[in-house]
């Protein structure tokens, strides 16, 4: 008997959570919320999901980026899957080091001036937030896809079933 694979979505948008939850619990996942990055990360820690699925700007304008951060920084929670929910444009590229894109992207003149850069490779799937915090500071992580907000069952679905329902190789 398989087990019934965890899901943690942390967001501060009560309707987009309970959306998000019928859409997983329809499909049999079992799914948690959080509403800020501190809930978030405590029910994590507790649970160990299989996914999390992180809103951007809850309490702060980063505040997601900012937990996903500290999930890739832990090393008991690096290798979890996360999705980041947003409505912010995705950049693409067809380069397997998304940060060397994301790095050129910042550099060129047309994306200099954005706080955030979210870039996916099309082929690898890589994907990663750069991002210049509060004071300023460039910020990197890698997260495993991204889904735009309003989200669809038609896009979230194959992303959750592509990160969870294959074995991870390492």
């Amino acid at each position: 008997m398989e087990m019934t694979k965890k899901i943690v979505i942390v967001d501060d948008d009560i309707d987009i959570i309970t959306v998000v939850e019928s859409i997983l619990k329809a499909k049999g996942y079992q799914v948690f919320s959080a509403n800020d990055k501190t809930e978030g990360l405590e029910l994590i820690r507790n649970i160990k999901p299989d996914l999390a699925i992180l809103d951007v700007m809850m309490t702060t304008h980063f505040e997601g980026f900012e937990l996903a951060k500290e999930l890739d920084n832990d090393d008991n929670l690096k290798e979890m899957p996360v999705i980041i929910q947003t409505s912010i444009d995705v950049l693409t590229t067809t380069k397997p080091s998304v940060q060397a894109m994301a790095r050129e992207f910042r550099n060129s003149d047309e994306y200099s001036d954005l706080r955030v850069i979210l870039v996916k490779d099309m082929i690898s799937g890589n994907a990663g937030v750069d991002y210049l915090d509060e004071q300023g500071n460039n910020v990197w992580f890698p997260v495993n896809a991204f889904v735009r907000k309003p989200v669809s069952a038609d896009i979230l679905l194959p992303e959750v079933a592509r990160l969870v329902e294959q074995p991870v190789v390492q």
